[in-house]
């Protein structure tokens, strides 16, 4: 039935490759342990306190509460399924209560490192034009790294200004862009394929020297590499560009629906989170401007 479950979420809620592996993770885990602990119990006898305990094993080998949760997420998930499979009557995991995960501030960098960091790209050579314009691109846009490396050269709307992207569970979404950013991905096209080493044109907007598709590591280590130059931030990855977009939207005044729309979230909660940041900055205006706000006496 695992096998089964794979093919649901590969074919029919068209999830991403990294999503599956990691249910697969999850649900091969949990096997094991049944195997380890409970003589290979099957998926029709587990019952809540099997999990329970499998819980109580994660934590004892330093899982974190997120991790923790994932998991018993990707149980309920199987679980559901077998249910519509008349595989079982009940899902275990209805009665188990998942560790609560304190609160992470998403990490941004400020207005001024982002200036900085683009005056760092000399463009002396294609790849510098194209790690210029995704680091660009993921600042505009917000999306996350994936989203950024399946753009296809139809998916820019030049009469619109705007980007098309397929984001988690293949849900498209449009995000605005400049007018100057539209003049430099046309450059980089132009640069592209007019290069001598690339056979071929993929399709999509980012590739090799070669003309392939890259991969997420290559984008991760470019990011890395320029944030290096301009923050001592311990986290230098390409979602810092994307809650320093979102961050720096609301801290502009933006609302939290269209933040939340831009981002590609499901819900609002996802997005509330960069409403903290805005607060703050609200607080130190009020602070430093009102008359009556008692700020220190120098």
């Amino acid at each position: 039935m695992l096998d089964k479950f794979i093919d649901y979420l590969q074919f029919e809620k068209r999830y991403s490759p990294n999503t599956i592996t990691s249910y697969k993770n999850d649900l091969n885990q949990f096997k094991l342990f049944l195997k380890a602990i409970y003589d290979n119990l099957n998926w029709q006898e587990v019952n809540h306190t099997h999990i329970r305990s499998w819980m109580v094993d994660l934590v004892t080998k330093n899982q974190t509460a997120k991790s923790i949760n994932r998991k018993v997420s990707s149980l309920r998930s199987f679980y559901n399924f077998l249910r519509k499979q008349g595989e079982v009557s009940k899902n275990p995991t209805l009665k188990i209560v998942t560790p609560k995960i304190p609160k992470r501030l998403p990490n941004f960098i400020q207005e001024s490192q982002i200036e900085k960091l683009f005056d760092t790209i000399d463009l002396q050579d294609f790849e510098d034009v194209r790690n210029r314009l995704m680091i660009e691109l993921l600042y505009a846009t917000g999306t996350r790294r994936q989203e950024l490396l399946n753009l296809k050269d139809t998916d820019i709307d030049v009469s619109n200004r705007m980007i098309k992207v397929l984001g988690k569970g293949n849900k498209e979404r449009y995000i605005p862009i400049s007018s100057s950013l539209i003049k430099k991905i046309q450059s980089w096209q132009e640069l592209r394929n007019n290069s001598d080493n690339i056979e071929s044109v993929s399709g999509f907007l980012f590739v090799s020297k070669k003309g392939k598709k890259l991969y997420p590591k290559a984008l991760y280590n470019v990011v890395t590499k320029y944030l290096s130059g301009v923050t001592t931030a311990e986290k230098k990855s390409p979602h810092v560009l994307r809650h320093s977009f979102a961050t720096h939207l609301m801290n502009n005044g933006a609302d939290l629906n269209a933040v939340k729309e831009l981002l590609g979230h499901s819900s609002l909660a996802a997005t509330q989170v960069y409403t903290h940041n805005s607060i703050e900055k609200l607080k130190d205006i009020y602070k430093n401007s009102h008359p009556r706000s008692y700020r220190e006496k120098k």
